[in-house]
């Protein structure tokens, strides 16, 4: 059955391997686009994003036909292998084996963008370690899970 409309809103979060701040200011913006392209070229639509030295949020509407694990794998991937391929770190860079993928209803969307392109004064305020251990209680309280 074709699915004419969805309403499939999922923030992201990716962590470089070990939280190194391997994303650089300069290299940032392009980190961003190359992101946005990939998830534009799977059917989706990214509504904000944001490259912290150690961490990326962006929030998308999720086609229906990938899910959200496969979305996140391919554009872990497929950035990975852009930002090795045009030295845009030093070293190796790496995401962590894992990623987080939060729902989103359609009338926290606007918040959540705010949220994300808000990163660098958040951050001044709260660490990466604490942002995300409010985030894991926020959604494990709202699950009835703790």
């Amino acid at each position: 059955m074709k699915i004419e409309y969805n309403n499939l809103y999922t923030h992201f979060i990716f962590v470089t391997a070990n939280r190194f701040p391997f994303i650089k200011e300069e290299n940032r913006e392009r980190i961003e686009k190359y992101i946005t392209g990939i998830v534009y070229n799977n059917d989706s639509k990214l509504y904000a994003i944001y490259a912290n030295p150690e961490h990326v949020h962006f929030i998308v509407s999720r086609s229906p036909r990938i899910s959200e694990e496969s979305l996140a794998t391919i554009v872990a991937e497929s950035s990975e292998k852009f930002i090795n391929n045009n030295t845009l770190c030093i070293g190796k860079f790496a995401w962590q084996d894992s990623a987080s993928a939060f729902s989103v209803s359609k009338s926290d969307v606007d918040k959540v963008c705010k949220y994300i392109l808000n990163q660098p004064q958040h951050h001044r305020k709260v660490s990466f370690a604490e942002e995300y251990e409010s985030f894991i209680k926020f959604y494990q309280k709202t699950l009835g899970l703790k």
